[in-house]
Protein backbone atom coordinates (compact mmCIF):
# COMPACT_ATOMS: atom_id res chain seq x y z
CA UNK A 1 0.00 0.00 0.00
CA UNK A 2 1.42 3.62 -0.70
CA UNK A 3 1.68 6.03 1.94
CA UNK A 4 -1.11 8.14 -0.12
CA UNK A 5 -3.66 5.40 0.20
CA UNK A 6 -2.57 4.96 3.80
CA UNK A 7 -3.21 8.77 4.72
CA UNK A 8 -6.86 8.39 3.30
CA UNK A 9 -7.74 5.35 5.03
CA UNK A 10 -6.87 7.45 8.15
CA UNK A 11 -7.86 10.70 7.37
CA UNK A 12 -4.53 12.32 7.58
CA UNK A 13 -3.08 14.76 6.22
CA UNK A 14 0.03 13.88 4.32
CA UNK A 15 3.77 15.59 3.88
CA UNK A 16 5.88 14.34 1.91
CA UNK A 17 6.33 11.65 -0.87
CA UNK A 18 2.93 9.72 -0.63
CA UNK A 19 4.41 7.24 -3.37
CA UNK A 20 6.18 5.47 -0.68
CA UNK A 21 5.27 1.65 -0.01
CA UNK A 22 4.13 0.99 3.67
CA UNK A 23 3.59 -2.86 4.35
CA UNK A 24 3.10 -2.61 8.35
CA UNK A 25 3.16 -0.86 11.15
CA UNK A 26 5.60 -0.69 13.96
CA UNK A 27 7.32 0.81 16.96
CA UNK A 28 9.32 3.95 16.99
CA UNK A 29 12.43 1.80 17.93
CA UNK A 30 11.55 -1.14 16.18
CA UNK A 31 10.04 0.38 12.88
CA UNK A 32 12.13 -0.52 9.57
CA UNK A 33 12.18 0.65 5.66
CA UNK A 34 8.39 0.07 4.79
CA UNK A 35 7.07 0.53 7.57
CA UNK A 36 5.10 3.49 9.59
CA UNK A 37 5.59 4.22 13.42
CA UNK A 38 3.56 6.85 15.65
CA UNK A 39 4.29 9.72 18.05
CA UNK A 40 1.46 10.77 20.44
CA UNK A 41 3.88 11.58 23.31
CA UNK A 42 6.24 14.60 22.67
CA UNK A 43 8.97 13.19 24.62
CA UNK A 44 9.30 10.54 22.07
CA UNK A 45 10.42 13.35 19.28
CA UNK A 46 13.79 13.49 19.60
CA UNK A 47 13.62 9.69 18.49
CA UNK A 48 12.52 10.82 15.21
CA UNK A 49 16.70 11.45 14.17
CA UNK A 50 17.29 8.29 14.68
CA UNK A 51 14.29 5.77 12.95
CA UNK A 52 14.49 4.19 10.31
CA UNK A 53 10.77 3.96 9.49
CA UNK A 54 9.09 4.71 5.98
CA UNK A 55 7.22 6.98 7.23
CA UNK A 56 5.28 9.22 10.98
CA UNK A 57 2.23 9.62 12.34
CA UNK A 58 2.47 13.10 13.97
CA UNK A 59 0.43 15.53 15.49
CA UNK A 60 -0.31 18.61 13.19
CA UNK A 61 1.65 21.16 15.49
CA UNK A 62 4.89 18.66 15.41
CA UNK A 63 8.41 19.97 14.22
CA UNK A 64 8.91 19.19 10.15
CA UNK A 65 10.70 15.99 9.55
CA UNK A 66 13.16 15.28 6.53
CA UNK A 67 11.19 11.96 5.50
CA UNK A 68 7.10 11.85 4.40
CA UNK A 69 4.86 12.32 7.71
CA UNK A 70 1.13 11.51 8.06
CA UNK A 71 -0.64 14.71 10.23
CA UNK A 72 -3.43 14.03 12.71
CA UNK A 73 -5.02 15.68 15.34
CA UNK A 74 -4.95 12.34 17.58
CA UNK A 75 -2.01 9.96 16.51
CA UNK A 76 -2.52 7.08 18.68
CA UNK A 77 -6.13 6.92 17.33
CA UNK A 78 -4.50 6.51 14.16
CA UNK A 79 -1.65 4.21 15.26
CA UNK A 80 -4.60 1.96 15.83
CA UNK A 81 -6.45 2.32 13.07
CA UNK A 82 -3.49 1.53 10.95
CA UNK A 83 -2.59 -1.49 13.02
CA UNK A 84 -6.51 -2.91 12.63
CA UNK A 85 -5.95 -2.07 8.93
CA UNK A 86 -2.47 -4.15 8.64
CA UNK A 87 -3.64 -7.01 11.30
CA UNK A 88 -7.36 -8.09 10.87
CA UNK A 89 -7.97 -10.32 14.08
CA UNK A 90 -8.66 -14.35 13.74
CA UNK A 91 -11.37 -15.20 11.84
CA UNK A 92 -12.33 -19.00 12.66
CA UNK A 93 -14.11 -20.71 10.26
CA UNK A 94 -18.06 -20.36 10.59
CA UNK A 95 -19.42 -23.36 11.27
CA UNK A 96 -19.99 -25.63 14.50
CA UNK A 97 -16.66 -28.15 15.46
CA UNK A 98 -17.94 -31.64 15.47
CA UNK A 99 -17.21 -31.71 19.04
CA UNK A 100 -19.25 -29.03 20.64
CA UNK A 101 -22.21 -29.72 22.71
CA UNK A 102 -25.22 -27.75 21.92
CA UNK A 103 -28.90 -27.97 23.73
CA UNK A 104 -31.38 -28.65 21.13
CA UNK A 105 -33.28 -25.57 23.30
CA UNK A 106 -30.77 -23.39 21.95
CA UNK A 107 -30.86 -20.65 19.39
CA UNK A 108 -27.67 -19.90 17.68
CA UNK A 109 -27.46 -16.97 15.06
CA UNK A 110 -26.40 -16.77 11.75
CA UNK A 111 -22.79 -17.08 10.71
CA UNK A 112 -21.66 -18.10 14.07
CA UNK A 113 -18.62 -20.02 14.54
CA UNK A 114 -18.43 -22.81 17.49
CA UNK A 115 -14.93 -24.16 18.50
CA UNK A 116 -13.66 -27.24 19.53
CA UNK A 117 -15.33 -28.90 22.38
CA UNK A 118 -17.62 -25.68 23.21
CA UNK A 119 -20.70 -26.38 25.67
CA UNK A 120 -23.49 -24.27 25.10
CA UNK A 121 -27.11 -25.11 27.25
CA UNK A 122 -30.49 -24.74 27.11
CA UNK A 123 -32.49 -22.03 26.15
CA UNK A 124 -29.70 -19.98 25.19
CA UNK A 125 -30.00 -17.39 22.81
CA UNK A 126 -26.61 -16.02 20.94
CA UNK A 127 -27.01 -13.32 18.08
CA UNK A 128 -25.70 -13.24 14.66
CA UNK A 129 -21.70 -13.64 13.72
CA UNK A 130 -20.82 -15.31 17.30
CA UNK A 131 -16.83 -16.59 17.32
CA UNK A 132 -17.12 -18.73 20.61
CA UNK A 133 -13.53 -20.44 20.37
CA UNK A 134 -12.86 -23.89 22.10
CA UNK A 135 -13.39 -24.91 25.58
CA UNK A 136 -16.29 -21.91 26.38
CA UNK A 137 -19.00 -22.76 28.37
CA UNK A 138 -22.26 -21.14 28.08
CA UNK A 139 -24.74 -22.22 31.04
CA UNK A 140 -28.36 -22.44 30.64
CA UNK A 141 -31.05 -19.33 29.81
CA UNK A 142 -28.35 -16.93 28.77
CA UNK A 143 -28.55 -14.15 26.26
CA UNK A 144 -26.08 -12.52 23.82
CA UNK A 145 -26.45 -10.15 21.37
CA UNK A 146 -25.00 -10.02 17.89
CA UNK A 147 -21.15 -10.06 17.22
CA UNK A 148 -20.10 -11.75 20.53
CA UNK A 149 -16.50 -13.23 20.83
CA UNK A 150 -15.51 -15.60 23.63
CA UNK A 151 -11.93 -16.76 23.51
CA UNK A 152 -10.98 -19.95 25.01
CA UNK A 153 -11.92 -21.27 28.04
CA UNK A 154 -14.43 -18.81 28.87
CA UNK A 155 -17.26 -19.49 31.42
CA UNK A 156 -20.72 -17.61 31.47
CA UNK A 157 -22.98 -18.63 33.94
CA UNK A 158 -26.74 -19.17 34.33
CA UNK A 159 -28.87 -16.35 33.47
CA UNK A 160 -26.39 -13.71 31.93
CA UNK A 161 -27.25 -10.68 29.60
CA UNK A 162 -24.71 -9.64 26.99
CA UNK A 163 -25.20 -7.18 24.58
CA UNK A 164 -23.58 -6.59 21.20
CA UNK A 165 -20.19 -6.54 20.42
CA UNK A 166 -18.95 -7.91 23.58
CA UNK A 167 -15.16 -9.45 23.39
CA UNK A 168 -14.10 -11.87 26.52
CA UNK A 169 -10.81 -12.84 26.53
CA UNK A 170 -9.41 -16.26 27.35
CA UNK A 171 -10.29 -17.63 31.10
CA UNK A 172 -13.14 -15.11 31.66
CA UNK A 173 -15.59 -16.04 34.42
CA UNK A 174 -18.58 -13.93 34.34
CA UNK A 175 -21.42 -14.93 36.83
CA UNK A 176 -19.85 -17.06 39.28
CA UNK A 177 -21.29 -16.75 42.54
CA UNK A 178 -20.59 -13.62 45.14
CA UNK A 179 -18.67 -14.09 48.29
CA UNK A 180 -21.37 -13.80 50.40
CA UNK A 181 -21.98 -15.79 54.32
CA UNK A 182 -23.28 -15.24 57.25
CA UNK A 183 -21.15 -15.58 60.31
CA UNK A 184 -22.65 -18.07 62.97
CA UNK A 185 -21.52 -17.70 66.57
CA UNK A 186 -20.14 -21.30 66.54
CA UNK A 187 -17.20 -19.85 64.06
CA UNK A 188 -18.82 -21.76 60.59
CA UNK A 189 -20.34 -19.59 58.08
CA UNK A 190 -23.46 -19.70 56.71
CA UNK A 191 -23.64 -19.53 52.69
CA UNK A 192 -25.92 -16.45 51.43
CA UNK A 193 -27.46 -17.61 48.06
CA UNK A 194 -26.46 -15.62 44.73
CA UNK A 195 -29.66 -15.58 43.01
CA UNK A 196 -29.26 -12.75 40.86
CA UNK A 197 -26.97 -12.26 37.53
CA UNK A 198 -24.31 -10.46 35.30
CA UNK A 199 -25.57 -7.71 32.86
CA UNK A 200 -23.01 -6.40 30.49
CA UNK A 201 -23.93 -3.92 28.07
CA UNK A 202 -22.80 -3.50 24.38
CA UNK A 203 -19.10 -3.00 23.30
CA UNK A 204 -18.36 -4.06 26.95
CA UNK A 205 -14.63 -6.07 27.02
CA UNK A 206 -13.16 -7.90 29.69
CA UNK A 207 -9.64 -8.76 29.92
CA UNK A 208 -8.05 -12.64 30.61
CA UNK A 209 -9.04 -14.21 33.94
CA UNK A 210 -10.99 -11.69 35.09
CA UNK A 211 -13.71 -12.29 37.36
CA UNK A 212 -17.56 -10.88 37.59
CA UNK A 213 -19.85 -12.12 40.09
CA UNK A 214 -23.22 -12.80 39.91
CA UNK A 215 -25.55 -10.69 42.44
CA UNK A 216 -27.26 -11.66 45.46
CA UNK A 217 -30.11 -10.13 44.52
CA UNK A 218 -30.83 -7.91 41.30
CA UNK A 219 -27.48 -7.60 39.02
CA UNK A 220 -24.38 -6.94 38.98
CA UNK A 221 -24.09 -4.31 35.77
CA UNK A 222 -21.08 -3.56 33.91
CA UNK A 223 -22.52 -0.76 31.20
CA UNK A 224 -21.91 0.32 27.50
CA UNK A 225 -18.16 0.96 26.44
CA UNK A 226 -16.58 -0.61 29.81
CA UNK A 227 -13.22 -1.68 29.23
CA UNK A 228 -11.89 -4.31 31.92
CA UNK A 229 -7.92 -5.43 32.03
CA UNK A 230 -6.18 -8.92 32.92
CA UNK A 231 -6.98 -10.30 36.45
CA UNK A 232 -9.60 -8.02 37.31
CA UNK A 233 -12.28 -8.79 39.65
CA UNK A 234 -15.78 -7.17 40.11
CA UNK A 235 -17.59 -8.41 43.32
CA UNK A 236 -21.45 -9.26 43.46
CA UNK A 237 -23.77 -6.38 43.25
CA UNK A 238 -21.23 -3.87 41.31
CA UNK A 239 -22.21 -1.28 39.42
CA UNK A 240 -19.02 -0.13 36.42
CA UNK A 241 -20.34 2.89 34.80
CA UNK A 242 -20.40 3.43 30.86
CA UNK A 243 -17.00 4.10 29.67
CA UNK A 244 -14.94 3.26 32.56
CA UNK A 245 -11.51 1.73 31.92
CA UNK A 246 -10.08 -0.26 34.85
CA UNK A 247 -6.33 -1.70 34.77
CA UNK A 248 -5.32 -5.03 35.95
CA UNK A 249 -5.60 -6.35 39.47
CA UNK A 250 -8.15 -3.97 40.24
CA UNK A 251 -10.68 -5.31 42.88
CA UNK A 252 -14.17 -3.97 43.35
CA UNK A 253 -16.16 -5.49 46.57
CA UNK A 254 -19.63 -5.77 46.97
CA UNK A 255 -21.94 -3.00 46.08
CA UNK A 256 -19.38 -0.81 44.62
CA UNK A 257 -20.84 1.98 42.42
CA UNK A 258 -18.33 3.51 39.40
CA UNK A 259 -20.05 6.09 37.85
CA UNK A 260 -19.30 7.08 34.32
CA UNK A 261 -15.86 7.66 32.58
CA UNK A 262 -13.88 6.44 35.90
CA UNK A 263 -10.13 5.38 35.23
CA UNK A 264 -8.60 3.42 37.98
CA UNK A 265 -4.70 2.33 37.34
CA UNK A 266 -3.43 -1.32 38.21
CA UNK A 267 -4.07 -2.69 41.84
CA UNK A 268 -6.47 -0.05 42.85
CA UNK A 269 -9.22 -1.79 45.68
CA UNK A 270 -12.50 -0.75 46.31
CA UNK A 271 -14.05 -1.14 49.81
CA UNK A 272 -17.41 -2.08 49.08
CA UNK A 273 -20.87 -0.07 49.77
CA UNK A 274 -19.50 3.32 48.21
CA UNK A 275 -19.09 5.36 44.75
CA UNK A 276 -17.01 6.53 42.96
CA UNK A 277 -18.21 9.71 41.08
CA UNK A 278 -17.84 10.35 37.11
CA UNK A 279 -14.48 11.12 35.32
CA UNK A 280 -12.62 10.33 38.76
CA UNK A 281 -9.17 8.90 38.31
CA UNK A 282 -7.70 6.59 40.48
CA UNK A 283 -4.01 6.52 40.48
CA UNK A 284 -2.27 2.83 40.99
CA UNK A 285 -2.26 0.70 44.30
CA UNK A 286 -4.53 3.08 45.54
CA UNK A 287 -7.41 1.83 48.30
CA UNK A 288 -11.00 3.68 48.60
CA UNK A 289 -12.24 3.02 51.55
CA UNK A 290 -15.08 6.07 51.22
CA UNK A 291 -17.22 7.88 48.70
CA UNK A 292 -15.39 9.65 46.21
CA UNK A 293 -16.69 13.01 43.97
CA UNK A 294 -17.04 13.31 40.78
CA UNK A 295 -13.86 14.67 38.65
CA UNK A 296 -11.95 13.87 41.47
CA UNK A 297 -8.54 12.72 40.75
CA UNK A 298 -6.64 10.40 43.37
CA UNK A 299 -4.15 8.44 45.13
CA UNK A 300 -2.63 6.52 47.72
CA UNK A 301 -4.52 4.65 51.10
CA UNK A 302 -6.62 6.22 51.73
CA UNK A 303 -7.67 7.87 48.81
CA UNK A 304 -6.92 11.34 48.91
CA UNK A 305 -6.25 14.26 46.55
CA UNK A 306 -3.22 13.47 44.32
CA UNK A 307 -1.38 16.02 44.50
CA UNK A 308 -1.22 15.70 48.87
CA UNK A 309 -0.26 12.25 48.19
CA UNK A 310 2.70 12.80 45.89
CA UNK A 311 3.52 15.69 48.63
CA UNK A 312 3.16 12.91 51.25
CA UNK A 313 5.23 10.31 49.05
CA UNK A 314 8.05 12.46 48.91
CA UNK A 315 7.91 13.53 52.79
CA UNK A 316 7.75 9.19 53.95
CA UNK A 317 10.98 8.27 53.30
CA UNK A 318 12.27 11.21 55.55
CA UNK A 319 9.96 10.67 58.43
CA UNK A 320 12.70 8.23 60.12
CA UNK A 321 15.23 11.12 60.40
CA UNK A 322 12.71 13.47 61.15
CA UNK A 323 11.51 11.86 64.33
CA UNK A 324 15.14 11.72 65.39
CA UNK A 325 15.35 15.34 64.92
CA UNK A 326 12.09 16.05 66.87
CA UNK A 327 13.22 13.86 69.31
CA UNK A 328 16.50 15.76 69.84
CA UNK A 329 15.28 18.89 70.01
CA UNK A 330 12.58 17.79 72.15
CA UNK A 331 15.66 16.34 74.65
CA UNK A 332 17.61 19.99 74.37
CA UNK A 333 14.17 21.63 75.05
CA UNK A 334 13.81 19.52 78.09
CA UNK A 335 17.67 20.04 79.27
CA UNK A 336 17.06 24.16 78.68
CA UNK A 337 14.08 24.30 80.68
CA UNK A 338 16.02 21.93 83.80
CA UNK A 339 18.76 24.73 83.85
Amino acid sequence: MQLAELATYLQCELRGDGTVEISGVNSIEEARVHEVTFVANKKYLAKLATIQASAVILAPTDPDVPFPSLRTANPYLAFAKALELFHPPLEPPVGVHPTAVIAPTATIGASASIGPYAVIGDHVVIGDHARIHAHVVIYPNVHIGNHFTAHASVVIREGTRIGERVILQGGVVIGGDGFGYVPLPNGTAYRIPQTGIVILEDEVEIGANTTIDRAAVGATVIRRGAKLDNLVMIGHGCDVGEGSLLAAQVGLSGSTKLEAGVRMGGQVGAAGHLTVGKNTQVAAQSGIPHDIPANSVVGGYPTTDIHSWRRYSVLLPQLPEMARRIRRLEKALEEKGKS
